[in-house]
């Protein structure tokens, strides 16, 4: 673990994985893919806890076995039939809510330049903007989903592509500040926080899951018919 930090900071975060994790049971009511998540938080917490990706000078970093196995069953799910299935089954309506978990992770992100383990870059001081898809997740629920249907397709899609475009935005940011040989920003103060537990969880988990929101959503807004079950049974 990263040393001198206050304890409310792995607090909040950790708190706001547990809150990702139970999301992931809102969206798609399936047992598996909670227990599978929950062996992915177990194995990668771990391996960060023992300094697994603290190694940055390998190439590949170290890092990318947190990254690529979530990125690949990502893929997967839009490539196989029986994938396509399982992600259109999920609810439109929770896969909105996922996005004010992005309102946790960037106060934690500011926290954590604070005391200098990842530039100001990565925070809504600096070039971050993700914060703005928190905030306006429950701006687009209450406006979208009226009655079973979705009220406003075209609103709650383009929603979703700026979100998307936010959360691709500080990830190139993030991965391109972190102490790797392609390192291009802040080397005055890198992105170290990632490589140490718990923190390696934002980039291999909340992410991936944030990342699996948008897309589904947008896959699911494609089509022609739209319904969504209540976010509260």
């Amino acid at each position: 673990m990263l040393p001198d930090l206050p304890l409310y900071i792995n607090v909040i975060f950790i708190a706001t994985v547990l809150l990702t994790w139970w999301l992931c049971y809102r969206v798609s009511k399936n047992w598996a893919l909670v227990i599978i998540s929950l062996l992915w938080l177990l194995m990668t917490g771990i391996l960060s806890y023992r300094g697994f990706y603290q190694d940055a000078s390998s190439t590949p970093p170290k890092f990318t076995f947190a990254v690529i196995p979530p990125l690949i069953a990502i893929t997967l799910l839009f490539i196989i039939p029986s994938g396509r299935k399982f992600i259109d089954a999920f609810d439109l309506r929770s896969l909105t809510i996922i996005s004010m978990v992005r309102i946790p992770v960037e106060l934690v992100l500011y926290w954590l330049s604070i005391y200098k383990v990842v530039p100001e870059l990565m925070t809504f001081a600096g070039r971050n903007f993700d914060i703005l898809a928190g905030l306006t997740a429950p701006i687009a629920y209450y406006t979208c989903f009226k009655g079973p249907k979705v009220s406003n397709k075209t609103l709650l899609l383009v929603w979703n592509i700026i979100s998307l475009g936010l959360l691709l935005n500080i990830v190139i940011n993030a991965v391109l500040s972190a102490p790797f040989r392609f390192q291009k920003f802040a080397f005055d103060q890198p992105n170290i926080a990632i490589l140490y537990f718990p923190f390696i969880w934002l980039p291999c988990f909340i992410v991936m899951i944030v990342l699996l929101s948008h897309l589904a959503s947008i896959r699911k807004l494609s089509k022609q018919e739209i319904t969504s079950t209540p976010y509260i049974d």
